[in-house]
Order: C-alpha cells, then sequence, then structure tokens
C-alpha cells in the first residue's frame, strides 16, 4: 500500500500540470478569438457573405466555450469539437479565397502576367493577405488541444 502512496501524489502533481496547461491553453484561446474578431470587425471583414464566416465562428467558439465552461458535458465537448475543426477547415478556406482574390485583383493589373509574376505577386501582397486565414487554422488548433488535453473527455470517450 505505501508503494502505492507515491505514484498517487506524482499523479496529482501530473494532472495538476495538465490542468495548469489547459487554462494557459483557453487563455490564449480566448485572447486570439477576441483579438481576431476586434482585427475583423475594424477591418470591415463583413462586406461579402464568405466573409462573415470566420465572424460566425468566432461567435459560436465563445458560445460553446461557455457552455463547455458550465456543463462539462458529452455535447458540450462534441460542440466544441466540432466548431475547432470547423475553424481549422475555415483556414484553409480562407487561404484558399484569399489567394483567389489576390490573384484576380493582380491580373486585372496586368492580365499579361506570367504565372511566376502571378504567384511571385499574389504571395507579396498586403491586400488581401494570403496567410491571415492561418490564425483560423491556429485558433482551431489550440481549441483541439484544449480538448483533447481534458482528462474527462479522454474517460468519457473510452466508455
Amino acid at each position: 500500500m505505501d508503494a502505492q502512496r507515491p505514484q498517487a501524489g506524482a499523479d496529482n502533481v501530473q494532472a495538476d500540470r495538465i490542468e495548469l496547461l489547459r487554462r494557459w491553453i483557453l487563455g490564449v484561446l480566448v485572447l486570439g478569438l477576441l483579438g481576431t474578431v476586434t482585427e475583423l470587425v475594424l477591418l470591415e471583414h463583413y462586406e461579402q457573405p464568405l466573409q462573415f464566416v470566420p465572424l460566425v465562428l468566432i461567435v459560436a467558439a465563445v458560445a460553446v466555450l461557455i457552455w463547455e465552461f458550465r456543463q462539462h458535458d458529452t455535447a458540450s465537448r462534441r460542440a466544441v469539437q466540432i466548431v475547432m475543426a470547423l475553424f481549422v477547415l475555415a483556414g484553409f478556406v480562407g487561404f484558399v479565397a484569399h489567394f483567389y482574390g489576390s490573384a484576380e485583383y493582380q491580373l486585372e493589373l496586368n492580365p499579361e502576367m506570367s504565372n511566376w509574376e502571378l504567384m511571385e505577386k499574389v504571395l507579396r501582397a498586403k491586400a488581401p493577405p494570403l496567410l491571415a486565414p492561418g490564425m483560423m487554422l491556429q485558433l482551431g488548433l489550440l481549441g483541439l488541444a484544449y480538448m483533447f488535453s481534458d482528462p474527462r473527455f479522454r474517460r468519457s470517450e473510452m466508455k
């Protein structure tokens, strides 16, 4: 029995460290959500229907995170997981949308441009910023890391 006691203490220390790390992840995620939505609103990123996607996803993320924080049930965990997976998808879709938007603009300026010149111009363009949708990808991955690091989540999935 005494041999089990030190192990239980080590498990508690490990659990405390994981919970502290989870809180930091959640804090960074919330700051990222607030910062991103603020930037998108200030940049008026709502002029076209596709531009509403990140705004809607951020509102959905805040809602499901509040739900998860209060309930800690299977449905809330699944909702967070789904919304965060949608963030990852939105990051890739946003990258493609920014790429095509920039390429279209560059071709309007110079329709005789070669493919290589077009690629170079798109990669260096400031509007729309090609890598900006990567923030959605990062936020989604942070949210998934937060969910999958929850010991209650892992236990409930194994049942």
